[in-house]
This record gives structure tokens, C-alpha cells and sequence, in this order.
């Protein structure tokens, strides 16, 4: 249960609702942290944990050796209500002040919206857990519904990436059962559990590590009025645009491109202004991809 706040400055509440966060999503945290975040100096970042120690002393018990305060298996939040969007809209450069958590913090922002699409529930734990996996490099069982299944079921995988597709967000993980990496929506992760699997690297995942590159340029059944629009809308040089792709992530990429076949040039050049140069290249890739992963 999120703690009443009490009459303290803003700047105070923000810090040790940074503290809360930290010790949910990452487990641990020090004076060096707050201080880096907030720019304040030594003795306010320990008194900030002190603060907060008084407040929720059950939540966090410190190492003096590795000189970090941990969380308890009794932690509680005590000043945010965890929320799975906030931390991955964190993960978003371009948005990340839309997260709620941190805040663009500029005075007098104008107007502004974005396109809300329908939310995706992922419940916190089972992100809090699948991040224990990544960051542990430790496997774990999920029950997980395939829409290649009609029921879900329990399978094992070493999980050691996330992904944002544009709409959805996914975890690259081995999966044991196929023996193959594979991308798993986080929202279809029904419930976590220990698994006794000896972890996969994500060292081993070639076609996570593996960058490719999109060469775009402008449909070329727009008028030369238009190319240099769509030119100057994506910036590019010489009617073209190199863009680096995770080979992983390429599907999806293409994909919100309207852009899935690899190539464009049979799409309403009114609704997709761009396609495919390296056509050749980029079919092989595609190729490459799915020969080695499988999507669920």
C-alpha cells in the first residue's frame, strides 16, 4: 500500500519515490545513485535514506561490505504503486517524459497528446521477475499462451533482451523447450517460476547481435515535389537513409514501415512514402532472421 504523502518539499517526495523505484525494479541502491540523478550532494543523498529507512524500515537492510542498501523479501512500496508502462517507457529515450516517473521537469510545456493505443496488462511481477532472469542470467519457467497453442503452458527460457515492436513489448529469450531464441510478449506471460535450466547466454542469440542495415528512399511513384518532402521528413542524404536494425527486430521494423515484404513498391505510394532500396539484401536478411528464430 502507497504511503499518505506527508507535507514534505516536492523535490524531497521525488527522491524517495527514486529510492522506492530503485529497490522494485533494480533491488538495491546507494547514496551514489541519488546523488547522480538529483545532483544533490553526499549528506542529503544519505539523509534522503535515512528518511526513508524511517518511513519503511522493513524495505531495504544494508551491506556494509558492498556498501548498498538491498531489498527485503518483506519490501512494500511505500511511495509509487508499481506500474509496469512506467518502467518500460523508461527504456524509450524518445519518450521518456511521458513515463510519469521521472518527468520531462521543464516549466511551461505547451499542449500536448499523443496517440494512445489500447495498453497491453503486464502485471509488475511477472516483469519484476522476468528482469531477475535477465539480470541474474538465470532461466525461468513462464506460462505462457502461444497463439500457436490453444492452451497455455509451462516452458522454460533464458531470458536476456527486451524489445519494443512500435505497439508491444517482448522479451528475447532462449527457449529450452525448441532450443531456439525466440521473442515472448511480455503480456501473454501469465505466471513465473524457478526453472532448474542450465542458462543461455544471450551472447549465443546471432540473430539478436547481429545489426543489419535498411537502406529507405522515397516511393518511386511520387512526384519529385514529394520525394524531396519525404526526403526532408525522414532527413535524408541523397534520397537515401541507412537505418541500423537488431536482425531480431527487423520484421517489426519493416512491418510498421508497411514494409514486410521487403521491398514497398507495390504499396499506395499515398499512405507508404517509402521503400525498400537494398531489396536484395534486405529479403536475404529477412530470410536469415526467420530461418533462425521463431516468433510466438
Amino acid at each position: 500500500m502507497v504511503a499518505q504523502k506527508e507535507k514534505r518539499r516536492w523535490s524531497v517526495e521525488k527522491r524517495l519515490e527514486f529510492i522506492d523505484f530503485r529497490l522494485f525494479w533494480e533491488g538495491q541502491i546507494n547514496r551514489a545513485d541519488i546523488m547522480e540523478r538529483f545532483s544533490v550532494s553526499t549528506p542529503q543523498a544519505s539523509n534522503d535514506l535515512s528518511q526513508y529507512q524511517e518511513i519503511a524500515p522493513k524495505n531495504l537492510d544494508y551491506d556494509h561490505k558492498k556498501k548498498r542498501y538491498f531489498v527485503t523479501p518483506a519490501f512494500k512500496p511505500a511511495f509509487l504503486k508499481p506500474d509496469s508502462d512506467a518502467y518500460l517507457w523508461q527504456m524509450r529515450d524518445d519518450v521518456a517524459a511521458m513515463s510519469g516517473v521521472d518527468g520531462a521537469w521543464l516549466p511551461d510545456l505547451p499542449t500536448h497528446d499523443i496517440v494512445r493505443m489500447p495498453r497491453r496488462n503486464i502485471p509488475p511481477h511477472i516483469l519484476q521477475n522476468v528482469l531477475a532472469g535477465v539480470r541474474g542470467e538465470k532461466a525461468i519457467e513462464i506460462f505462457y499462451q502461444s497463439m500457436s497453442s490453444e492452451e497455455p503452458s509451462w516452458r522454460s527460457i533464458s531470458p536476456h533482451a527486451f524489445a519494443f515492436d512500435g505497439m508491444r513489448w517482448h522479451v528475447r529469450a532462449f527457449c529450452h523447450k525448441g532450443r531456439k531464441h525466440k521473442d515472448f510478449l511480455l503480456s501473454r506471460v501469465q505466471e513465473t517460476r524457478p526453472s532448474a535450466e542450465n542458462p543461455v547466454s544471450g551472447a549465443q542469440d546471432a540473430v539478436w547481435n547481429e545489426i543489419f542495415t535498411v537502406t529507405l528512399k522515397p516511393h518511386p511513384k511520387l512526384s519529385k515535389s514529394q520525394a524531396k518532402a519525404v526526403a526532408m521528413d525522414f532527413g535524408m542524404e541523397d534520397m537515401r537513409l541507412d537505418v541500423k536494425v537488431r536482425l531480431a527486430l527487423l520484421y517489426y521494423f519493416l512491418r510498421r514501415l508497411g514494409l514486410a515484404d521487403g521491398d514497398g513498391d507495390s504499396a499506395d505510394h499515398k499512405e507508404y512514402h517509402v521503400v525498400v532500396a537494398n531489396k536484395a539484401e534486405t529479403r536475404k536478411a529477412i530470410a536469415r532472421a526467420n530461418y533462425q528464430e521463431e516468433k510466438e
